[in-house]
């Protein structure tokens, strides 16, 4: 198979389609992505600013596997999802929660929370300044104030790798899954071309995915946080689970 050239910023099939939903969550467990630990130091950031903070809806939510965890700490919880497969796979694996369907750049389901999040770098697929302000209105048109509103921002430009490959083996039960990327930067914006083997006992199948992603600087995500509403904190170090860092805003 002959992948796309590695100029070539046009994705034509949803990011998160059928092939890569069926192994997403086998994949990010197996490279060591604790779910349930992430939603419980989430769940601390969002009670520092909001102590009785009960309802969180998790934007962007994919299969819901932080879901599975954010429940024990907030009684009332809901996600939104663009992809079917990915949330065909959340309702599945949360009956009884709600999965809305919507695009993060301009949502509206109906209620708020007090916490709104948006996890592991989806952020990223906002192509522009004017859509990434977009998506963080949306986010805080959903919290009253005093709400709270969690962004795990893709990397800035300083700190991105160009050229960087980044690889996978993930053995669970009789399924193995093999994955090898190359992110390529021009300007401020990532294609990153995955190759993906999987192998079971039906046989072995290979498939390419294509993301891309844009390199916000810090300054641009926090203006479109103050533009929304919100006071920001941009969250390091032991607070947080992300090397990205968090965006912190609590609506004013």
């Amino acid at each position: 198979m002959t992948a796309d050239t590695s100029t070539d910023l046009t994705v034509h099939e949803n990011v998160y389609g059928r092939q890569l939903s069926e192994v997403y969550d086998q994949l990010y467990r197996g490279r060591g992505k604790d779910f349930a630990d992430e939603a419980a130091k989430l769940a601390r950031v969002v009670k520092e600013r909001d102590p009785g903070a009960d309802s969180l809806l998790d934007v962007a939510c994919g299969t819901a596997e932080h879901l599975r965890y954010l429940r024990r700490e907030f009684t009332d919880t809901a996600g939104l999802e663009l992809s079917p497969q990915m949330r065909a796979i959340a309702t599945a694996k949360l009956p009884g929660v709600p999965i809305h369907d919507g695009d993060m750049r301009d949502f509206d389901v109906g209620r708020t929370f007090d916490a709104v999040c948006c996890l592991y770098s989806t952020i990223g697929y906002m192509s522009t300044v004017e859509e990434l302000g977009s998506s963080i209105a949306a986010m805080t048109r959903h919290v009253p104030r005093g709400g709270v509103v969690v962004v795990e921002p893709w990397w800035f430009p300083e700190r991105f790798l160009d050229g960087y490959v980044g690889e996978a083996v993930v053995r669970e039960g009789d399924r193995t899954v093999v994955r090898v990327s190359h992110s390529v930067r021009i300007d401020q914006v990532v294609r990153q071309e995955a190759h993906f083997v999987v192998a079971d006992p039906m046989g072995i199948r290979h498939f390419v995915n294509v993301q891309v992603l844009t390199l916000f600087t810090e300054e641009e995500y926090r203006a479109a946080f103050d533009r929304a509403g919100c006071a920001v904190d941009f969250v390091t170090g032991d607070r947080c689970w992300s090397e990205r860092g968090l965006f912190v805003g609590v609506r004013r």
